[in-house]
């Protein structure tokens, strides 16, 4: 097995399980505000960890940046829905979003 299929099947395997421990956070959680911290750190290091599993097979620079890119635009929508999500449960009494 070379260093890179390694390296990727690592990382990506992370992933997945940071991507499982926040599902699983969403679901065990007992208030909304811990289940979206959960939910939003655990996806990003998730996603992050998939993408860095990726990098070393793309074909160029440029396919590296745009799964890079997709990720920094994930991180700023996960946390601007976190946020959304957050002042409204804040403003009124949550219940609508349990």
């Amino acid at each position: 097995m070379s260093l890179a299929l390694a390296f990727s099947t690592l990382t990506i395997l992370l992933g997945c399980g940071f991507f499982a421990a926040g599902s699983i956070g969403l679901l065990r959680l007992p208030d909304l505000f811990s289940r979206l911290h959960a939910l939003t750190k655990a996806d990003n290091l998730g996603l992050g960890l998939v993408i860095i599993g990726l990098l070393p097979w793309v074909d160029s620079p440029w396919q590296g940046l745009k799964l890079v890119l997709i990720w920094l635009l994930v991180l700023l929508a996960g946390a601007t829905g976190a946020h959304l999500v957050a002042k409204r449960a804040l403003r009124g009494d949550g219940e609508d979003l349990k």
